[in-house]
């Protein structure tokens, strides 16, 4: 399609603030194909490009570039047990290292055919961790997101040195399924410069370890558990909590359902138990890109994600980016991969827009994800801009629920 030329100036700048698609595209990439979309129909407008990071893929090497740092390039052990290339940041200016989860133990990197999340580890997350220790840093933040794993982050404390033994004195393997074995934890062995560091976590503070809403019930399906592995993993994981309280974590600590402590099928528990913080995910990343005042700027918010639904509002990125924008009265559109219940009730959200123009098998819609994200921002951009330009009362303003323009008016229940 050609541009629009005769463009009333109404957006005149734009700022593009996705999230990344899960096996698909970076947040960097989502950016950059929104913006393309955005450049098809508004030539001359004023595109401000915001990749956001939620402690998930990408995160490392987001804030290495925000601040004039590095990454570190090394090889851990991998989710299915086996090396993988991954790495870490240090920050510029700062004495923090970063170690994103997702990049030694994420979801991507985990064969389709071994998606079994009773089995994978983070054994490689304790790994970047001691590897970032060795380069004097003296504080840790550590992402999570984008996880292929619920062990509680059992693989990350047995790298940094603990040892998780049965009822016999033996060493468990690794694997949440291991977890309902455990009978006690010999911390005799844990990196004594764990003492001295300021180990953050960044995360999603919905996520919480056990429980109804405990984090295997919640995404075990979405790494492959089967309805008999979820309720196999929820025990393990309540017998990690129960074990870790007792042998580790100090008196007053909630492991079982405490803000964050599911996140990364667990990780934050495992890591709040040798004196980690669990802090919510963009109060800590999003410092670094001067969000809010970019926002301000904006006479339209673009964000996106893989999927917009019901759960969204709990600590997502459209939510999030669309609760700011509020603040400084902007319009938000939302673009996403796939469409489910509640995506037309996320709170500050204007309008969304799926992706997909027509039905496709999930392996094409990944491989022509920036071609449908670029599509689909020009598609819904063109409809906006139709309807600025449609007579009537302009001037006067109206409540509408939020609306999939698609073509498709949704009720929406009151903000």
């Amino acid at each position: 399609m050609s541009s629009v030329p005769s463009m009333p100036s109404l957006l005149d700048r734009v700022a593009v603030a996705p999230s990344g698609f899960k096996e698909s595209l970076s947040a960097r990439a989502a950016a950059d194909a929104i913006a393309a979309g955005v450049r098809r129909v508004l030539p001359n407008a004023e595109i401000d490009r915001i990749p956001l990071v939620d402690g998930g893929e990408g995160t490392a090497t987001a804030l290495a570039a925000a601040t004039g740092g590095r990454l570190v390039a090394l090889a851990a052990t991998g989710p299915v047990g086996e090396p993988v290339g991954t790495h870490f940041a240090l920050l510029g200016g700062r004495d923090t290292a970063v170690v994103e989860m997702a990049a030694v133990a994420g979801l991507s990197l985990v064969p389709r055919a071994l998606r079994d999340p009773g089995a994978t580890t983070t054994y490689g997350v304790g790994e970047l961790i001691r590897a970032a220790l060795d380069t004097g840093v003296r504080r840790v933040l550590v992402g999570c997101g984008d996880s292929g794993t619920s062990d509680g982050g059992s693989g990350a404390l047995q790298a940094l040195g603990a040892r998780l033994l049965d009822a016999d004195g033996f060493e468990l393997p690794h694997g949440g399924r291991e977890l309902i074995r455990l009978a006690r934890i010999d911390p005799s062995g844990l990196d004594p410069r764990l003492k001295d560091t300021e180990l953050l976590v960044a995360c999603n503070p919905f996520n919480v370890l056990c429980g109804q809403r405990g984090v295997a019930r919640v995404f075990g399906p979405q790494k492959g558990a089967t309805p008999a592995q979820v309720e196999e993993l929820s025990a393990g994981l309540e017998n990690w909590a129960r074990v870790l309280t007792r042998d580790l974590a100090a008196v007053g600590v909630d492991l079982r359902t405490g803000p964050g402590t599911g996140a990364s099928g667990g990780l934050g528990a495992g890591l709040a138990a040798v004196g980690a913080r669990l802090l919510p995910r963009f109060d800590v990343l999003l410092d670094h890109l001067d969000l809010d005042a970019r926002l301000a700027r904006a006479d339209l918010v673009l964000t996106a994600e893989g999927a917009l639904d019901h759960q969204t509002p709990r600590g997502k990125v459209p939510a999030e980016v669309a609760r700011r924008a509020k603040l400084h009265g902007r319009p938000v559109l939302a673009l996403a991969g796939t469409l489910g219940e509640g995506a037309h009730e996320v709170p500050g959200v204007d309008a969304f827009h799926g992706i997909m123009p027509a039905p496709m098998a999930l392996a094409d819609a990944l491989v022509r994800a920036a071609e449908l994200l670029t599509d689909a921002t020009e598609r819904a951009l063109r409809m906006i801009l139709l309807g600025s330009r449609l007579p009537g009362r302009a001037a006067q303003t109206v409540k509408v629920p939020a609306a999939d323009v698609s073509g498709t008016q949704r009720p929406s229940s009151v903000r």
